[in-house]
């Protein structure tokens, strides 16, 4: 079943588009607001935005919103960031294809230091959607992108140790093993 699609522009970065699943709006990052309703698109009209239709619903059912154009770099002076500036956050290969998204973060609870990253990939309107996890150290951000970039690959990420649910406590001491050891020399054919 398909929705009805709003899209937004901002009026901080006149070249990008938000696209919502309501007509308010307030599902949009403040961050790049305020935001106009610049038009609908109804579930019978043709779909002419140059993004596909099944990579905006994956958009919004991951983080609620779908952003589309430039977005402004912003210097930061904050030596710090907000999980949920981090959370929502584009994966890219060394190809710069978009692998995945950032689902939430791992955190050791004594030192308090990110240690894994929950990537999610895949899947269309919410199902099929495969969680991964992969080392924070793998990552770093790419202002181009407003993204993270890494070496590894989608294939490397499929291959890697399944996050398996909220439910289990994790990681256990085998599982965190083979975490490390898939890391540390992940498959090169993969590559």
């Amino acid at each position: 079943m398909r929705r009805t699609y709003y899209v937004f522009q901002s009026a901080t970065a006149p070249g990008l588009r938000g696209i919502a699943a309501t007509s308010d709006g307030t599902a949009l990052p403040d961050t790049e607001g305020p935001w106009t309703l610049e038009r609908q698109i109804a579930p019978h009209e043709p779909w002419t935005l140059d993004v596909g239709r099944s990579v905006v619903e994956f958009g919004i059912v991951e983080n609620g919103f779908y952003l589309w154009g430039a977005i402004p770099e912003r210097a930061s002076t904050k030596p710090v960031i907000e999980s949920d500036r981090v959370e929502g956050t584009a994966v890219y290969d060394p190809q710069r294809h978009r692998i995945g998204t950032i689902k939430r973060l791992r955190i050791e609870k004594v030192s308090g230091r990110v240690v894994y990253v929950d990537v999610t990939f895949g899947g269309f309107l919410g199902l099929g959607v495969h969680h991964h996890t992969i080392p924070w150290e793998k990552l770093t951000y790419d202002t181009r992108l407003h993204g993270y970039r890494t070496e590894i690959t989608e294939e490397q990420v499929r291959s890697a140790p399944a996050f398996y649910g909220d439910d289990e406590v994790w990681p256990d001491r085998k599982r965190e093993q083979e975490m490390w050891d898939y890391w540390r020399d992940p498959p090169r054919g993969a590559i």
